[in-house]
């Protein structure tokens, strides 16, 4: 490995034009194709194998033209405080209000709240009327959605309270090109304060721009949509940077040492390159295995990143090495660029990461106590874990969203907000209206529902849709209960009559969505880490330190939920993060969070380790191969890690909760595995085990393909002095 990456990288140096040239083609390509390609259709969320999946295909198929995936909105009327909705003054704006929305272009039809039977609140005080489109809500038009707020600014001026919900409303606050731009302008001022220089603070943030204009041009031309490229941009963008951040750093310690420009770069690329190689594959391997969890949407999220990982890893391999040949000293410190040839000026000096190293391995016993039960105190409160999928009522109280969730709740009832859409299949029924009357009845002689609506029918006959309503609302445990005593009941339903019921609509598609992902949680760990297991032992030819990073990464993850759970469930300092509303975690959170987060600790224990494991296979003692360690890559990590903490921070001020829950779930993962774990628990654990760290047996060393990442090839090519070539065995602990 070694060996073909150091040449790949002297090849690069050495052909640097053509090699830069080629990856400017390769942008302009992509970037051309992107721009001739059609618009990709926007994702539909679907969940092959769920209940409320079957439920909508069954509508689709039975209710032609119905288009369960359409765009819907709610207009919520109020009446000033004292009088009633229905006062002949405003029925009379609420009527009007109506008919201007029904008269819109991609509207299907909208309710006139009068004509409909539970409409009105009992108190006479609230209205809602329901409108349909017959398009997606990604596909209405700008004048669409501006007659729908321009018909509730209408209804204000009337004197009226109006709030709008649905999904027809374009969400507040997406996340967009503004939390990217923080991001690059933290990494810069991260990377010009770790190297001093312009020039390489420049060139990462280079690297991963053309890497990720790359990916995401590529993924547009073959037709995904724009909502797959999220997840791609943010790690394309941290990886990349993470990946240029480590090789360049390397270049220099290699020029300090007194190699040639050339030689440096090349033996760059062939050491802190290969680390970068199985760094990149174990953060793809853990975006692949997204697929595990069924919900297509996540698995093309997931490949989509990957491959733009993937192409952070070749940017890194070719055009890094050759942007270094353009700046062969400009990236040098500056006492490093005034001296003339090699300059040991970085080589055994003492910095913090040395500092910081043997303080550790003076006490290692201690500092693990402290670091696993400081994680473990911090992870308690992912014990009351509870999942789903927040909606209206977890927005921000400036929206009109919430204003209209919280009036429905206070006119109808907390279950008006998430109804439940009952699907009766009467086709194998003898007689379909006597088995829907029976559904109906089942329904509101079930506890926890307060009302149901009589069937309607299909114009064949043999399928009708009824709405229950929960007396819960959407995110109580109370409901989740009531879906699955509903779900209970259509086996009784279906003994007696022959008919099939099934629940679907938002509320059971979200118990679903959490049931689905808690089912993969396991398997996809199980698969995530065992690869990754695999993989590591070939890198470090070690059982134990593959081992130790696992269940270094289970501590981190654990305690980021701790945090997430503590904020967002139980409040703790919601007020200072803009937590307006506690409830639920995201039912994709876990799930996502172990993907993105193992990927990046992996990528931290590799950028570490693999120096450890270079300096203990060119001699040194366990002790010193730790201070060496870190002696060259602590900064580089730490750095790494403060950029991606700036990154992913950025979305905690964003008013969209999910985003916020993603900011502070990733930014505090990140920061508990990179300074906690990392920096902390792996050189106590090393210490603490010496040379029995990188044990690993005869037989199993044999099976391994040896892929040397220490380099010693390139030494015994005469690169360097030569290093021993044996395979470490157990034997006394040395420190």
């Amino acid at each position: 490995m070694a060996t073909f990456l150091y040449r790949l990288g002297r090849f690069s140096f050495r052909r640097r034009r053509l090699v830069a040239l080629l990856w400017v083609v390769v942008l302009a390509a992509c970037a051309f194709a992107a721009a001739k390609a059609p618009t990709a259709p926007e994702d539909g969320f679907s969940m092959p194998g769920t209940e409320s999946q079957k439920a909508f295909d069954l509508l689709d198929q039975r209710f032609p033209g119905g288009n369960s995936n359409a765009a819907d909105a709610r207009i919520v009327f109020v009446a000033p405080k004292g009088q009633k909705i229905t006062a002949g003054p405003n029925k009379a704006a609420v009527e009007r209000i109506v008919a201007d929305v029904a008269a819109g272009s991609q509207v299907k039809g909208a309710l006139d709240p009068f004509d409909m039977a539970g409409a009105v609140s009992k108190d006479g005080t609230t209205a809602y009327s329901t409108v349909s489109y017959d398009v997606r809500s990604t596909d209405l038009t700008d004048a669409t959605t501006k007659a729908l707020e321009d018909a509730a600014e209408n209804g204000r001026d009337a004197g009226l309270t109006v709030e709008l919900g649905g999904s027809a409303l374009v969400p507040e606050g997406e996340l967009g090109g503004t939390t990217e731009l923080i991001g690059v302008a933290a990494a810069a001022v991260v990377l010009l304060i770790t190297f001093g220089s312009l020039a390489a603070a420049g060139l990462p943030l280079l690297t991963a721009i053309v890497g990720i204009g790359v990916g995401v041009a590529s993924i547009v031309a073959i037709g995904m949509s724009t909502t797959t490229t999220t997840l791609a941009l943010m790690l394309g963008l941290a990886v990349g940077i993470d990946y240029a951040l480590f090789i360049v750093s390397r270049y220099r310690t290699e020029r300090a040492e007194g190699h040639s420009a050339e030689q440096a770069a090349a033996r760059a690329v062939g050491t802190a390159g290969s680390a970068v190689v199985f760094a990149g594959l174990t953060v793809v391997i853990a975006l692949a295995g997204l697929s595990v969890v069924g919900i297509p949407v996540l698995t093309k999220m997931g490949l989509a990143a990957a491959s733009t990982v993937v192409i952070a890893v070749l940017v890194a391999m070719t055009l890094l090495p050759a942007l270094l040949g353009f700046f062969q000293k400009a990236v040098l410190p500056r006492a490093q660029r005034k001296a003339r040839g090699g300059q040991r000026a970085e080589g055994d000096r003492p910095n913090t990461g040395t500092r910081w190293a043997r303080f550790v391995i003076r006490r290692p016993l201690a500092v693990l106590v402290l670091g696993v039960l400081g994680l473990g105190l911090i992870s308690v409160p992912a014990l009351d874990l509870q999942l789903g999928m927040p909606g209206d009522e977890s927005k921000s109280t400036s929206t009109t969203q919430r204003r209209a969730y919280d009036a429905l709740a206070h006119g109808f009832g907390p279950g008006f907000n998430g109804p439940l859409t009952v699907v009766v299949d009467a086709k194998g029924s003898n007689d379909p209206k006597a088995a829907a009357a029976r559904a109906a009845e089942r329904l509101s002689a079930t506890d926890g529902v307060v009302a149901a609506t009589p069937p309607a029918f299909n114009k064949a006959g043999d399928t009708a849709v009824l709405t229950a309503v929960p007396a819960t609302g959407p995110s109580s445990a109370d409901t989740t209960d009531l879906v699955h005593t509903i779900r209970d009941e259509a086996r009784d339903l279906r003994s007696e009559t022959g008919a099939t019921m099934l629940v679907t609509g938002a509320t059971a598609v979200n118990i679903d969505v959490s049931q689905k992902v808690t089912d993969a949680l396991v398997p996809y760990l199980a698969l995530v880490v065992g690869l990754a297991f695999l993989l590591l032992m070939v890198v470090f030819r070690s059982l134990l330190v593959p081992l130790k990073a696992a269940l270094g990464f289970l501590l981190s993850v654990t305690a980021a939920f701790g945090t997430i759970v503590a904020v967002f469930q139980w409040g703790w300092l919601a007020d200072a993060l803009g937590v307006e509303q506690t409830g639920p975690v995201m039912s994709m959170m876990p799930i996502f969070l172990i993907g993105v987060v193992f990927g990046l600790a992996m990528d931290y224990e590799v950028f570490l380790v693999t120096r450890m494991r270079e300096a203990y296979v060119h001699g040194e003692r366990p002790g010193e191969a730790i201070v060496t360690g870190f002696r060259h890559s602590a900064r580089v990590v730490g750095a790494a890690a403060v950029i991606m903490i700036a990154v992913f921070a950025g979305f905690i001020g964003m008013s969209e909760s999910m985003i916020k829950m993603m900011g502070v779930g990733l930014a505090t993962a990140v920061f508990f595995d990179a300074f906690v774990v990392r920096m902390t628990v792996v050189p106590a654990v090393l210490a603490l085990l010496g040379d029995r760290a990188w044990w690993l047996p005869r037989r199993l060393g044999k099976l391994l393909p040896q892929v040397d990442v220490e380099g010693e090839k390139l030494d015994q090519r005469g690169a360097a002095a030569p290093a021993p070539t044996a395979e470490p065995a157990p034997g006394p602990v040395r420190v």
